[in-house]
């Protein structure tokens, strides 16, 4: 497997390649029904801070700073467990980073799936 841990909109249908489908977002998607959404599990704590998601408020030219800050909030060391505890749940099993934002180039998992993938090369995962 190339990389462990890959993104997907929420709005995309579930694949059987998902894996594990970890929700990232700390808001429920727009006009997703808890019904109809499937995920496995819901991570809010990974998601970026309310200050910095607020500020970011996915404006391109606030992107080289969201892209540092929320790199930093993942080197906490409650971020790097919270990504541990998602890799014991996957069992080796890809992991589907699933969210809810429009722009599939400036969204916070981008920036989640590279901290995660670098967690996996560094903890010997893949």
């Amino acid at each position: 497997m190339k990389s462990p841990v890959q993104i997907k909109r929420a709005y995309e249908e579930p694949e059987d390649t998902d894996g594990l489908r970890v929700f990232i977002d700390r808001l429920w998607p727009r006009g997703l029904s808890k019904a109809a959404f499937q995920y496995d599990l819901w991570c809010k704590d990974l998601a970026p801070s309310p200050a910095l998601r607020t500020w970011f408020g996915h404006k391109p030219e606030h992107w080289d700073g969201f892209r540092r800050d929320y790199a930093a909030e993942l080197q906490d060391e409650q971020a790097q467990a919270r990504m541990g505890t998602v890799f014991a749940a996957a069992e080796g099993r890809r992991i589907t980073l699933v969210f809810g934002a429009k722009d599939p180039e400036h969204n916070h998992a981008l920036i989640l799936a590279d901290a995660m993938n670098d967690y996996a090369r560094r903890h010997r995962l893949v």
